[in-house]
């Protein structure tokens, strides 16, 4: 019986089975029973600030674009006016 290398008879074997099925249940209930884990509230916290600060951005924008007047477009210089002229075949004034 108490030699190495045995094979360890069945209802030994039927046992440690039982022990360790007993041990596996009270470890997912203790699991269970802990309730919300450190990182669990952390990676939710961090998933609720990230959704509240992208979801106020998208409110802001709608807003500024409701409420802003629409840029004004830069005016346009005399050179550049002079070269699309002359691009065009149309004689700058003043030439």
């Amino acid at each position: 019986e108490g030699e190495e290398g045995a094979v360890p008879g069945p209802d030994l074997v039927a046992a440690m089975a039982e022990q360790f099925a007993e041990s596996a249940n009270n470890v997912i209930i203790e699991e269970v029973n802990k309730g919300l884990n450190p990182g669990m509230i952390v990676l939710l916290v961090v998933a609720t600030t990230l959704l509240l600060f992208f979801v106020g951005n998208y409110a802001l924008y709608l807003y500024a674009q409701k409420t802003l007047p629409p840029k004004k477009k830069k005016p346009v210089s005399k050179k550049k006016l002079k070269r699309e002229k002359l691009k065009q075949g149309v004689s700058a004034p003043g030439e």
